[in-house]
């Protein structure tokens, strides 16, 4: 087994390959992971994300309009609990610059979700006052991306801070005191007990609920959900925490500790 650990997207990231020899192949992996964070990153003032926000149109590369793309669809068919229009919230809410920087200051206003945008090929265009944060579906998006990049060497797996997407082998992953074996496909894993802050005085968390602009208000902690990839998994584990329908395969952490099993696992 090789390993590689490096941060990107604001997070820890491993990628595992059973397989000998395989540096190259990792730094591939890498160098891909790294490609993808510098364009959708909303924190560097040189990516195209932040372009997009600033101008509210753009001649998008081929991975950032797919995953808006897929952002739109996701939107669609979680009836707008994923919705990535959120951006104003997070800021709104403190999460204005990279996780590590976060330090507590004033409040602001929560600013509720919404508005339009199209993709049309590679042209983004954004409604007035519309701007984007793609945070997971992208983190997802390059974990499946780097590990196609992974799997030319051998079996492996790429996880990004909770994000897995997998290519053959046989992989146990430890679940909430479940282990689960996945040789292909994905999961995500998201929480109010991951990226917290302080704001105002208030604890603040990174899972806005579209509807009132704020961070969810649950008795949910954490949910994990396996899906046919990342992307997919980061959708459905986002819109199960807002109260969605356990389509997929998943596991529910609540407040008080109890552990429920939907979607058909267990």
């Amino acid at each position: 087994m090789t390993r590689r650990t490096f941060q990107a997207m604001g997070t820890d990231v491993e990628l595992l390959v059973d397989a000998p020899g395989a540096e190259r192949h990792l730094a591939d992996a890498e160098a891909e992971f790294r490609r993808l964070d510098r364009a959708m990153t909303r924190f560097r003032g040189d990516s195209e994300l932040r372009r997009l926000n600033r101008d509210g149109e753009i001649e998008a590369s081929p991975d950032l309009a797919r995953v808006v793309a897929l952002a739109l669809d996701a939107r669609e068919r979680t009836g707008g609990r994923f919705d990535p229009t959120v951006h104003d919230a997070l800021v709104a809410a403190g999460y204005d610059r990279t996780f590590s920087e976060l330090e507590d200051g004033p409040s602001s206003p929560p600013t509720p979700a919404g508005g339009g945008f199209r993709v049309d090929g590679r042209r983004i265009v954004l409604e007035p006052g519309v701007r984007l944060d793609l945070g997971g579906i992208a983190k997802g998006y390059a974990a499946e991306r780097a590990a196609e990049r992974l799997a030319i060497a051998g079996p492996c797996l790429v996880n990004a801070g909770g994000d897995i997407a997998i290519r053959g082998g046989c992989w146990p992953i430890g679940v909430e005191g479940f282990t689960l074996e996945l040789t292909a496909g994905g999961l995500a894993t998201t929480g109010r007990d991951r990226r917290r802050w302080r704001r105002g005085g208030r604890e603040q968390h990174h899972l806005i609920d579209p509807a009132t602009g704020a961070p969810a208000r649950t008795d949910v902690l954490r949910v994990t959900v396996v899906a046919g990839d990342a992307v997919e998994a980061e959708v459905a584990a986002t819109s199960l925490f807002l109260g969605g329908e356990p389509g997929l395969p998943g596991v529910v952490v609540t407040d008080d500790g109890r552990t429920r099993l939907v979607g058909g696992l267990g």
